[in-house]
């Protein structure tokens, strides 16, 4: 008869549960992330909130995928002591990953485009972690798994956990914490929350919560060119894929991911992506708020909505996520030279929205 097999390490152990705490009181010391009202028309009757995850300490949504990411690799004894961690990223949840992997004390390495923007970069390095680039967008995911099997380290695959490592049903997720802060609001429960898809993780999470609360609030997701979510959703074929980067960071994806949950979604918006940057310069330009594409992207759908519940004469609110700062873009959506080298003409889409807080009337550019 075989003898028992003990594979306890006291120290290995210690080692994990102390990572662990570290990890729990990073968020332990955050305040939730700032619920803001958008300037609408009064007349309208439809109130616009943003999420503003780039207050996190990392500046963005992914700091807490990047928690939960490093919480469950803990919790499953993927990652212990001198392990390295290694990660396929467009950049956000680099950042965030570095952050935490500096945190706990172990090695990071972030496998990414070239096309990454430069201020990415050096927060990656900023929080110790290296970057390894690919010409490829799909390449990152084989390379990822290569240098992790080299290195006798990681792969966090953010893409195939984001769905499972975030708790759904509540204990403080994104999700939860819309509706506690919209408790006070004159239409608590959202008519829409819109939400862009990178690894599909928060979507994910939110759609399953608002089924879980049984809430009648519907999940909108938007997706800039290039991506294969809103084709791939539209078809239903689970293999789609496109081969092809976005040119809006942080979302967008050249395949389904496996976190990418097309069941929760009630609707997909594809958006232009010279309509993203001409959003995201519109919030500036309204509010003093500068963010992200991805956020432009967001903000294009919920204008598509509002203009939606006008129609219909349906008063309540809307709310979306400032995905993280407009810092890390400098050199790309706010510069003009880089813009006009993507071949983007945002002037039809800046008049689009001008006119349509000017006058209500939604008319997008029928052929972008």
């Amino acid at each position: 008869m075989a003898e028992p097999v003990d594979r306890t390490c006291d120290r290995t152990r210690a080692w994990v549960n102390e990572a662990i705490r570290l990890v729990e009181a990073d968020a332990n010391r955050s305040a939730d992330t700032h619920l803001h009202a958008f300037p609408m028309p009064p007349e309208w009757g439809v109130d616009v909130y943003l999420k503003d995850e780039s207050v996190h300490p990392t500046g963005s949504l992914k700091h807490r995928l990047a928690r939960s990411l490093f919480l469950y690799a803990l919790a499953n004894g993927w990652i212990v002591g001198g392990t390295t961690v290694v990660e396929a990223s467009s950049g956000s949840t680099a950042v965030s990953e570095a952050y935490f992997a500096r945190l706990i004390g172990v090695s990071f390495v972030a496998v990414m485009p070239r096309s990454t923007s430069p201020e990415k970069i050096a927060l990656i390095e900023r929080y110790g972690g290296k970057c390894h680039f690919v010409d490829r967008a799909p390449e990152i995911y084989a390379e990822a798994q290569r240098l992790a099997d080299d290195t006798g380290g990681h792969y966090m695959d953010q893409f195939t956990y984001a769905e499972r490592a975030t708790d759904w049903r509540g204990n403080n997720n994104i999700a939860e914490s819309i509706f506690s802060q919209l408790s006070l609001e004159r239409y608590p429960i959202p008519e829409w929350v819109v939400m862009s898809a990178g690894t599909g993780g928060t979507s994910a999470t939110i759609g399953r919560y608002l089924r879980y609360r049984r809430h009648d609030t519907r999940l909108a997701v938007v997706d800039p060119e290039n991506s294969a979510f809103f084709p791939g959703w539209v078809t239903g074929a689970a293999d789609y894929a496109t081969g092809m980067p976005s040119r809006i960071e942080g979302i967008g994806r050249p395949r389904m991911e496996p976190s990418f949950v097309p069941s929760v979604i009630d609707l997909m918006i594809p958006v232009p992506d010279a309509a993203s940057v001409a959003a995201t310069r519109h919030l500036r330009d309204v509010t003093g708020r500068w963010a992200g594409g991805s956020t432009g992207t967001n903000l294009w759908g919920v204008w598509h909505l509002v203009a939606r519940m006008r129609a219909a004469g349906t008063r309540g609110s809307i709310v979306t996520l400032i995905c993280d700062g407009g810092e890390r873009y400098q050199h790309s959506y706010y510069d003009d030279d880089w813009v006009a080298s993507k071949g983007m003409d945002l002037a039809p889409y800046t008049a689009t929205l001008e006119r349509f807080f000017a006058t209500g009337e939604w008319a997008p550019p029928e052929n972008p």
